[in-house]
């Protein structure tokens, strides 16, 4: 259970870190290919695509594991589609292809291709459109162990 909460607060750090960068990203008048030419907004934004895909990892890579074994739920053999269908029939994620989506992005902001300034800036848009999405499963999984005295 201790693995389980530090892997939490971790994300947490990420979660506000992130947060953080959304607020200031929503705050600027719009977004697109001209931000790359202020340097104040190119930290921002990656700051935010780091926090991102830390995210990402640590929920799909260790927490969905540890907290599906916490809760007995969990096998050696399982597959993160497997995972994910099992987090779905808990109602911890609404549906395992909509992680699959976030995990797309993820993978396609991990890439940056300075040539195709409008195609990173749309995955920007999109990751801070789902970045809610990503928030909600970790207070799921929050809500699910409390409710189980799992804390």
């Amino acid at each position: 259970m201790a693995m389980m909460q530090e892997i939490i607060e971790k994300i947490h750090l990420h979660l506000h870190r992130a947060k953080s960068a959304v607020n200031e990203i929503k705050a600027w008048s719009h977004i697109d290919s001209g931000v790359f030419e202020d340097f104040e907004k190119i930290k921002t934004i990656d700051t935010f695509i780091y926090r991102f895909i830390k995210l990402q990892d640590m929920m799909g890579e260790k927490l969905f594991r540890i907290f599906l074994d916490e809760i007995g739920e969990y096998r050696d053999n399982m597959s993160l589609l497997d995972i994910l269908d099992k987090l779905e029939k808990l109602e911890i994620i609404e549906n395992g292809e909509e992680w699959m989506t976030y995990r797309k992005l993820r993978n396609k902001l991990t890439h940056e291709y300075p040539s195709n300034e409008n195609e990173i800036v749309e995955g920007i848009k999109l990751s801070i459109e789902v970045f809610g999405e990503i928030e909600k499963i970790l207070e799921n999984i929050e809500s699910y162990k409390e409710r189980r005295k799992l804390i």
